[in-house]
């Protein structure tokens, strides 16, 4: 199995744009061989931010890398811009 996962710090406020984009978003992820699942989790909201974590589980690493090279994976960001505003930070784990 292998976990890769995302940190957002969103605005306040901004906490209902932001999963709108994901709500939204064609992930083209259910077309993705070894793609097992996908969370979007809210930390609490701070004076200065809102935390989210992404995380999706796969096969194996081999199968997420085979992903981020896919044209599944350019189908699923070409059009993920978020308005702007939302976004004050994000970060990227791979386990």
């Amino acid at each position: 199995m292998y976990i890769a996962m995302n940190r957002f710090r969103i605005a306040p406020g901004r906490e209902e744009d932001f999963l709108e984009v994901w709500r939204n978003r064609d992930s083209h992820l259910d077309e993705v061989p070894g793609f097992k699942q996908f969370k979007m989790l809210q930390g609490e909201s701070q004076e200065d931010h809102t935390v989210f974590i992404s995380h999706s589980v796969w096969e194996s690493e081999e199968a997420f890398r085979d992903w981020t090279k896919s044209d599944a994976f350019r189908k699923a960001h070409a059009n993920a811009k978020a308005p702007e505003g939302i976004y004050l930070a994000r970060i990227s784990h791979r386990v």
